[in-house]
Formats: structure tokens, sequence, C-alpha cells
């Protein structure tokens, strides 16, 4: 057995950027926040700029991904993304995952396979659970900054089949000076029967979350002394989260063919007060808002492959077709407030969104050296406005994608795709009466690749690629939401290596560099706030005996702030590490560090106008929220 970070995807993979990362691998990451778990993914930055209960700003392939438009997200297959949502289109919050679950995570990059779908133009992330576990565990976490988390989990025999459960209870002030106070309650509860590729589960989860958030400040405040780097502007600033799930598949296996079918409905609730902008538009009130968002998200999954085997050197194939049906149910509004006390109403909405997507995919090894995969799906889409501001809207897409492999030679396979996505607009734009914005945005990408184990212990891949979006999606600062901003290209180059020279140590080097630019604007004005232009990182791991330890240097590099380019955010570089030591058999002690440099970057920046209490008029400068101090963290672990 070749025990690596990455899985081999040789003979796998249909492109240069996909992977899988493995549940031990996975615990072996030090990570602050569960969104950083999506970090496996090489490339991807996940960032906060807010309090740890909001959701990540995710960054990938010269994207400022916001809270996850253009990534598509999902847990057991259900989805993550949040369409039409109050705050940003696509809100992926991920706080509700448990990583002692998640047995796998399967990432791709670009639009290139039929089966994804809305938000996975960038790239794609699932995460799934474990039906069993290897062995029942109980944690007990204490660090820094007040926080404390324990996890209980197990999956005993029940009748014919698995109970997996699991426990987390958590709290974090985090470093600021008006504490984060979050407070997260979250469980699990599975039953399941059979087998990974022939079986059925039964899961529930429940999560519950309140936190004050420390916001982005002004760097002008910071620089006169009236700020220090934690403080923050307006202290009542925060949220609460709930969110209930209850969700099943099923799985049938032949020697000819298999089948699939999940379905789940999902409760979220969400309560966000934010003030970017401070007092610019009530100098007496202040700028606070108030986002909720209230949904009903339920859907159902399905696919069939047939199998044609090859035969006396024949061609082998799969057919595969799916359904994919998803209906939102949400209720959400934009109020002033102050101190969390509502002022007055900017509007409440009543939207109801449905989409079907049907695909089919034919998976082909024509000979020794050569397969592919051709993808169509097609896309409709239903946005239903109620309420005063009634308006009906539809759209349809359809997206095909090829994707050709040649190889093996020598342990190396070349990558050609070329493919057709898209993401969804939220509901209120695409029925607005005034430029409204298109219901699906579709994007047009292209690359080549190319991917090695020539090298005894070396997996390497390399791809370079291109992606068109008709319709970029752009943070507003000052209205706290995205919307639908000009045709966009994005052009770049990824490396990722992962070399493991004994059996102790596996080393990790990933690079990406990005060129996003607007299309159809004036000269010297297409630059893309916030597009990351390059990102990297490099970690070490060992197992060795009793004794286990990682350490993961993360750098992410500077980006735009304006459009024409003359306002850009520092680089900030991030080194993060872990030491494990097995007392017994099943008891563990293992210690976090977290920026143990202590380096005083910002975790993210942008560029736009606030006015602080007393300035007589608005000014316009860069506002961060800084990466978190050093810190540490102590877990004691016992298995049974």
């Amino acid at each position: 057995m070749v025990e690596g970070s990455r899985a081999s995807q040789l003979g796998l993979a249909d492109s240069a950027n996909a992977g899988s990362v493995d549940q031990k691998q996975l615990a072996a990451r030090t990570i602050y926040r569960p969104g950083e778990l999506l970090e496996a993914t090489p490339g991807l930055i996940a960032s906060q700029h807010s309090g740890e209960g909001k959701a990540n700003q995710f960054f990938l392939r010269g994207f400022n991904l916001d809270h996850g438009t253009d990534l598509r997200t999902t847990v057991d297959d259900m989805p993550v993304n949040q369409r039409s949502h109050a705050h940003g289109q696509g809100w992926t919050d991920l706080n509700f995952l448990i990583p002692e679950l998640a047995a796998r995570l399967d990432y791709r990059k670009g639009p290139y396979s039929a089966r994804e779908g809305d938000f996975a133009s960038a790239g794609s992330a699932a995460v799934t659970y474990a039906n069993r576990l290897a062995q029942s565990s109980a944690s007990v976490t204490l660090g820094q900054n007040g926080f404390a988390r324990t996890v209980l989990t197990g999956s005993p025999e029940a009748g014919a089949g698995n109970l997996l459960y699991a426990l987390e209870l958590l709290h974090n002030d985090g470093p600021f000076t008006r504490p984060d106070d979050y407070r997260k309650a979250n469980a699990v509860l599975r039953y399941s029967q059979g087998y990974a590729n022939n079986g059925w589960s039964v899961s529930a989860m429940a999560y519950r979350a309140g936190w004050n958030a420390t916001d982005q400040i002004p760097q002008r405040a910071v620089d006169d002394g009236a700020l220090g780097r934690f403080d923050t502007v307006d202290d009542s600033d925060g949220g609460k989260a709930r969110r209930y799930s209850l969700s099943g598949v099923w799985r049938s296996t032949q020697a000819d063919s298999a089948s699939k079918v999940n379905a789940y409905v999902i409760r979220n609730v969400l309560d966000l007060y934010s003030n970017f902008t401070y007092f610019l538009n009530d100098p007496v009130n202040g700028d606070q808002f108030s986002q909720p968002d209230r949904r009903v998200t339920s859907g159902v999954n399905a696919t069939h492959t047939w199998h044609r085997h090859a035969a006396d050197g024949g061609i082998a194939s799969d057919i595969t077709v799916g359904l994919q049906l998803q209906n939102d149910n949400i209720v959400n509004g934009l109020y002033n407030t102050r101190e969390r006390t509502r002022l007055s109403t900017v509007r409440e909405d009543h939207v109801l969104e449905q989409s079907v997507g049907v695909f089919a995919e034919h998976h082909a090894r024509w000979n020794s050296w050569l397969r592919t995969v051709a993808g169509l799906r097609t896309d409709a889409y239903r946005f239903d406005l109620r309420g005063a501001s009634a308006a009906k809207a539809d759209d349809r897409l359809l997206s095909p994608s090829l994707n050709i492999v040649a190889g093996p030679w020598a342990l190396t396979e070349l990558y050609f795709n070329v493919g057709s996505g898209f993401h969804s607009n939220d509901a209120r734009g695409v029925t607005a009466v005034v430029d409204a914005a298109p219901g699906l945005a579709r994007t047009r990408g292209i690359e080549t690749g190319v991917r090695t184990e020539f090298v005894p212990g070396l997996q390497s891949a390399l791809s370079v690629y291109r992606l068109d979006i008709d319709s970029e999606l752009v943070f507003v600062g000052d209205a706290g939401t995205t919307e639908a901003g000009p045709a966009s290209r994005r052009t770049g180059i990824e490396i990722s290596n992962y070399y493991k020279p004994v059996k102790w140590l596996s080393l990790d080097f990933d690079l990406a560099f990005a060129r996003a630019r607007s299309r159809a604007v004036p000269a010297g004005a297409d630059r893309i706030a916030g597009a990351v232009e390059g990102v990297g990182q490099i970690a070490a791991s060992v197992e060795r005996g009793a004794w286990s330890g990682a350490l993961r240097l993360r750098y992410f590099g500077p980006r735009p702030l304006v459009e024409d380019n003359s306002v850009r955010s520092p680089s900030s570089v991030t080194l993060n590490g872990r030491i494990g030591y097995r007392l017994a058999k099943d008891l563990q002690l293992e210690i976090e560090g977290f920026n143990l440099s202590n380096r005083r970057d910002a975790a993210i920046s942008y560029f736009y106008e606030s006015r602080l209490r007393g300035e007589s008029t608005a000014r316009a400068d860069v506002h961060f929220h800084p990466i978190e101090s050093r810190s540490a963290r102590v877990t004691l672990i016992k298995r049974w």
C-alpha cells in the first residue's frame, strides 16, 4: 500500500486538476475552522472577514468567490450553496461540518463535468461522511482566546446495520477586543445498511450557532491609532444560524449497471447583522443592516449507469444518465438596524426557485492509451418572486463537455478538456423590471494538462486553463451582497506535487497563478476587484512510531482592490503546525499552533468609501480583517 495525501488518479481522473483526499489524510490537516478542510484542494484558499459563524470567503482560479459563488460544494450529496441568498449568491456555510466524520473529499476544477451544474465553473468540492468509523472516540480541546471544543463519535452495530452518531460543542472568542463568543452545537445521526456500492442510509443533522462579529476595519483608523488591529467599529455586529437536514441515499451495483438515488430536505435560518460603512449613510444611527434569510431546500438526485465490458480488445464504455431536482422556498430581507434593533425596511422578499437538470455522460476506453468522457447537460430554472413586487422569469441552458485522456506512458497521462457551465443569478435581480440580470450566466472553459508518477514516490500535475464568464458576480461592499457584472476572462497555470521519499514522511508543494480581466470595459479599468493572482503552499507530514506531526506554510498573494489596479492588497503568509504523541494504544495527545510566526497580515482586504464617527466626509480606504494572532490548542483523544 502506498499512502499519500492525494490518492493516485492515473487511469481514473478526467483532468489534471481532479483528485481525492481520504479520511486519514484529511485528519492530518491543521485547520483553524471547518471550511479550511476544503484547502486540501490545491490552489484553494478559505478565509474569513467577520465572526466565526459567518460563511468563509473562498478564492480559487483567479476568483474572489465571496461566500461560495462559482464553487459548488456538497456534503453527502446535499448542496451547501444557497441560491438567492440575503447576503450573497451561492452562500456556502460549512460551519456545520464535523471534520472527524469526513471520509473523503473529491475535488475538480472547471466546467468539464456534466454532473456538476450550478456554481461549478471555478470548481467543485464534495465531502462524504463515513457510514462506519474504525473506532469510537471522545476528544477535548482547550486553547487560547477562549477556545474549547469537545466531540463524541461512534458507529455501533444496530440490527442489520450501523448507527453512526456525532456530537460537537464549541466555543471560541478569537483574539478580538470584542470577543466573538462563538457558540456552536452540532449533531449527526445516521443509520446505514450494506456497503458503499450496495446499500442505503438515512441521516439527520442539526446545527445551531450564535456569534459576535468583528468585521473589516479601515486602515486609516489603525494607522492613526484610533483603532487597534483587533478592534471593531460596531460591536453589535454578529449573527445567529441554524441548519437542520434529513437525507437518504440508496445504491445498487450489478455486474453491468449501477444506480444511485439520494433525496434531502434542509432547513436553514440565518440572522446576520453587518456594518461595513459605519456612519456613511446615517450619521446618527449608523449604517448597520440586517439580512435575515429563512429557507427550506429540498431535492432529489438520481443516476443510472450501464457498463459495457471490453471483449477481445474491444471498447469498454459506461453510459450514465442523471436527473437533479431542487426546490428552494426562501423568505429573506434587508433592514436598516441599530444595535440589532430594526429601524426601517429596505425590502422583503418571498422567492420560490425551482430547477431541473438532466445530463448524460459517455465514458469510453478506446484502446490501451486513449479514453474519453463526453457529456451533455440541460438545465431549466424558474424564478418566482412573490408579494408586492411579484414577478416571474424562466431560463434554460444547454452545456456540452468533452474530456480526452491519452496514456499512460511511463506512468504519465495527458489531458485535454473543454466544456460549458453556468452559475445562476439572484432571483431578485433576474426578475427586476429595469436592468434584469440573466437567469443563468454561461461559462466556457478550455484546459490542457499532464499528470505523472514517473519518479518513484512523486505525484505531479500541471494544468493550463482559460475560463470565460458571460456575467461576473461582483461583491458590493456597502450593500453587503453580490450583483451581476460584466463578462470576464481568466487564464492560469497550476502546479501540484506530492512526494513521499520514505514511508514516514510526506511533502506537498502547490502553486497556482491566474490572470483575471473584465471584458468589454474601458482600457485600464479591466481588473476584477479581489481576484486572486497567486497562491501556494508547502507542507510536510510525519508519522513515525508514537509521534506524528505536520507543518504547513500557506501563501495568499496580493490582489487588485479596484478596477484600475491603483490599490492592491498585500500578500499574507500563514504557518500552522501540529505535533501528536500516542500516550497509550487508544490515547492520543495533540498540540496545534496557528500563525506560528505571528505575522500581522490581513485575512482579506477591500477598498471602498466609509465614514467613521466624527469624520465630516466619506473617505475611500482599504478595509481589512486581520489574520488571527499566534495561538495554540491542546487536544486529548480517547478511542475505543
